[in-house]
């Protein structure tokens, strides 16, 4: 197994934007320094605990000073912006980061972040990202084209032999592209496996991880795409220690049980994701204890290696773990020591189950 981070970032609203920032930067550094695959970071206006409006800084930041991993906005919302203008910055980071670049791209959850941009609702989301899209690898040509769309129009202009366009091409000739679903039968992941894109399946119960690898590879087979189950990602909350009373106390008393506590338990409970998670669970019981038992991974390393064994084989597993990044800023030495061990203990021993 691989692991990544996905720093949607799960940040103390009370954090400057300069203190995200810098965490963000930091953590990717750690990421490549242990010998994380990847790095995400999220895409959010308004929201409070998921703060960073521009992935695409946090990337260029971390390029200089990271050597292997790739970094990954997590996702870009195409809906929110002109297609032209962010297919020009894409290929110009892909050739930044060396080809260390996976593009996501999302329709845009919140309405809040709609309202930012004038738009009254999230109705034309997903048939602006796909128009988007189809711009976009316009662009990535580099060649003189015209199009007038639904919501969009865009080109690229026509040689001039006086006045060289510079070449808008991406790093290596193409860009790897990913799409994230959380619904069941995820319409975002059938696309994704039409156009085979890699598949981000965000945690909403187990069932859920097989359902969406099951509508990913059906689409990718319709379309007549091989797909491997390997490139499956899957979000989770994930926290190693040396013993599990440690792991749990870290996660319950830090960041990710602040984030839990004050903004995912309710707003899951308020769309119903809590139920998917915990089908057999009273939803108005549910506390930090039944999340530490029953949806985090944490725990010792031969704890996460055994629950992340048996998760595997229930759902019919998948390629990479996207750990959610949290707020450990005040003392970050025992949240980096987890992602250590993640890729020290618990990869090799899962290699070996």
């Amino acid at each position: 197994m691989k692991f990544a981070m996905f720093q949607t970032p799960f940040m103390r609203p009370s954090r400057s934007p300069r203190e995200v920032f810098d965490w963000a930067v930091d953590q990717a550094v750690e990421c490549d320094r242990v010998g994380f695959t990847e790095y995400w970071i999220g895409e959010h206006a308004t929201m409070t605990y998921e703060s960073i409006p521009n992935p695409e800084l946090i990337i260029a930041a971390a390029a200089r000073d990271t050597e292997s991993i790739k970094l990954c906005p997590g996702a870009h919302l195409p809906a929110y912006s002109h297609p032209g203008s962010l297919a020009v910055q894409v290929s110009w980071l892909t050739h930044v980061t060396e080809g260390r670049y996976i593009l996501g791209v999302g329709a845009g959850a919140y309405p809040s972040d709609a309202v930012v941009r004038g738009l009254p609702d999230l109705k034309n989301n997903h048939r602006m990202m796909l128009e988007a899209l189809e711009i976009m690898e316009r662009v990535w040509q580099g060649e003189p084209f015209r199009f007038e769309g639904e919501f969009w129009n865009a080109g690229f202009p026509e040689s001039d032999p006086a006045h060289p366009w510079r070449d808008v091409r991406p790093f290596g000739g193409s860009v790897e592209i990913a799409m994230a679903g959380l619904s069941p039968n995820s319409p975002t992941l059938s696309f994704a496996g039409s156009r085979k894109y890699l598949p981000l399946s965000v945690y909403a119960g187990e069932a859920a991880i097989a359902n969406h690898w099951e509508t990913y590879s059906a689409a990718a087979a319709e379309a007549g795409h091989v797909v491997d189950r390997s490139d499956l990602h899957v979000v989770r909350d994930v926290l190693v220690a040396e013993t599990d009373a440690e792991a749990k106390k870290l996660a319950v008393e830090g960041g990710m049980g602040e984030a839990w506590r004050n903004y995912l338990l309710p707003v899951y409970k308020q769309f119903g994701l809590l139920q998917a998670m915990l089908p057999d669970h009273d939803i108005d019981t549910v506390d930090m204890d039944t999340l530490a038992e029953h949806v985090w991974i944490i725990g010792s390393p031969e704890t996460v290696v055994e629950k992340l064994a048996d998760i595997q084989q229930r759902t019919g597993g998948w390629g990479t773990t996207m750990v959610y990044g949290h707020d450990y800023t005040e003392d970050p030495k025992p949240w980096n020591q987890s992602l250590e061990l993640l890729t020290t203990e618990v990869a090799p021993k899962l290699a070996n189950a």
